[in-house]
């Protein structure tokens, strides 16, 4: 067993590095058996995903922004930023179907 740190993130909370990460692994997006589904402390179904970092293993939860935002990712977008605060990330618009997906 590994020692990484394992952090459960939500699309609100992405950091450009995560997002990198993300699309370097998945850059065709992901296939439903990349897909890891989990119950959390509430006992809600959780889909998400998994990257990692030297230190850190990630899963991200899946939703519809997140399919967008990968979608349309732009390493130049994100390469002014300073830090990486969850903030830095824009919050995307989404049609009304799109948002019933989620």
């Amino acid at each position: 067993m590994d020692n990484k740190k394992r952090v459960i993130v939500d699309f609100k909370k992405l950091t450009p590095e995560v997002l990198k990460l993300l699309v370097e692994k998945y850059p065709e997006g992901y296939d439903e058996d990349q897909i890891i589904t989990f119950r959390n402390a509430q006992g809600e179904r959780i889909e998400a995903v998994e990257v990692s970092t030297d230190d850190t293993k990630y899963l991200v939860k899946i939703s519809a922004k997140l399919e967008k935002t990968m979608a349309n990712y732009e390493e130049d977008d994100f390469e002014d930023f300073q830090n990486e605060e969850p903030e830095e990330i824009p919050d995307i618009e989404m049609e009304e179907d799109e948002e019933s997906d989620l």
